[in-house]
């Protein structure tokens, strides 16, 4: 007579180091989780205030204790911020200068990058520590400086500084850059050599195609950066030739010549909206450029 052995293998109990290291891991993920949700609303915060104060009329927005939500919502305000004052032409100026500048300053960028990154040339480590240094030094510190060379050479109340600002690269786009054409394999350029290609053919037809979510990620920070700037605009423009940001702020005026909170917040509101619009759809590529542009020495 055959015993035939039972297929059921009995498992190992969990033992208690196991399920000490799932509890830990879960209050981990927890906390992570309650720490990403407190940052989401540290962010987000401020603009849901603006959108609800956009909605409010003038007594709601001074009053006391404050009214968080309003009673009825004020869509007019989001009408007259629009027509109050030439919303669109302001909004193209700063389009075409913060689109202008962004092209400009990618490009040059890249180039900078692709020769600090692929070229051998005496001095290149510290010429790239020079540049980077750069970066330390605060933009605030240059406006005035800059105010005056421009104004000695005539550009003030003209687009030309922009344009030359874009030529001129920037340091930390180029360590970005820099960093990315560092990590193709020198077959590339090798083989182009090879074939003849000279190496503006090699940045251009080989290098520049190779790093587009670098690109995009160069063209959305610097457009962001022109789009939201106050200072310059309002330093080397006048009002009819200003941006969007500066217009804002000089409009929306009661006949007592008291600024209208409530309008320019509604303007405020359209004025931050392209901006969220443009990321939400090119998110990807900022992650992609983060992961391709690893610090590499």
């Amino acid at each position: 007579m055959t015993v035939t052995k039972s297929a059921h293998v009995a498992q190992p109990p969990v033992t208690e180091p196991r399920r000490h290291t799932t509890a830990k891991k879960r209050r981990q993920q927890g906390m992570t989780y309650v720490l990403l949700l407190a940052l989401a609303v540290f962010f987000v915060g401020p603009f849901i205030w603006l959108v609800l104060a956009a909605l409010k009329t003038p007594a709601e927005w001074g009053s006391l204790p404050i009214q968080i939500l309003p009673e009825q919502a004020q869509w007019n305000n989001f009408v007259r911020a629009v027509s109050d004052m030439n919303f669109m032409a302001y909004a193209l100026n700063s389009l075409f200068l913060a689109t202008v500048y962004s092209v400009l300053i990618t490009l040059s960028s890249a180039a900078v990058g692709f020769g600090f990154a692929r070229l051998r040339a005496p001095g290149k480590r510290a010429l790239f520590f020079i540049l980077l240094s750069t970066m330390m030094i605060p933009q605030i510190l240059t406006l005035l400086p800059t105010y005056v060379m421009f104004s000695q050479i005539g550009l003030i109340n003209t687009y030309w500084p922009w344009v030359l600002w874009g030529l001129a690269a920037s340091p930390f786009l180029v360590f970005l850059f820099r960093q990315f054409f560092a990590t193709l394999p020198r077959s590339l350029e090798e083989a182009a050599i090879l074939d003849g290609a000279g190496w503006a053919r090699i940045f251009v037809t080989i290098f520049l195609p190779l790093s587009r979510p670098v690109l995009i990620t160069s063209f959305l920070l610097s457009f962001t950066a022109t789009w939201g700037d106050y200072i310059a605009p309002a330093l080397l423009l006048d009002l009819d030739r200003t941006t969007l940001a500066v217009a804002i702020t000089a409009w929306y005026q009661d006949p007592a010549g008291n600024v209208i909170p409530t309008i320019q917040a509604a303007a405020a509101v359209l004025y931050i909206l392209p901006v969220l619009v443009i990321f939400f759809f090119a998110q990807r590529y900022f992650i992609q450029s983060a992961v391709s542009s690893g610090v590499k020495g």
